[in-house]
């Protein structure tokens, strides 16, 4: 599975891989599936502000609560996310996030 990796991210608490008809793809951790609802909830918010504000296209979304953060990615039909205890650095994650959704939207045989 493609989430598999993020198993290693320090302070994980969930991730998903949302398709744009906002079902979950694949998911991590106790709260992937409501982590997926909620991003496919966001992104639609995220767009319907860029459309607004002709801000263009959203790539990347960050949510920072009490207890957790959220970091997402869009590319293509995809939003790609994962919740992480709050206070852990977030670079490694975002890092492998970007990784990941790179390799969700690359063209068959391209990373060859």
């Amino acid at each position: 599975m493609k989430l598999d990796v993020l198993h290693t991210l320090p302070g994980l608490v969930a991730a998903a891989l949302v398709g744009r008809d906002g079902l979950a793809l694949e998911t991590v951790g106790e709260g992937g599936e409501a982590l997926a609802a909620e991003l496919a909830a966001l992104r639609d918010s995220a767009e319907r502000v860029g459309r607004r504000l002709g801000g263009g296209a959203v790539s990347r979304f960050a949510l920072t609560g009490e207890q957790i953060e959220i970091l997402a990615l869009t590319a293509g039909d995809y939003v790609l996310g994962a919740a992480l205890a709050r206070g852990v650095d977030t670079r490694p994650a975002q890092q492998q996030l970007a990784q990941l959704i790179q390799e969700l939207t690359l063209p068959e045989g391209a990373d060859d």
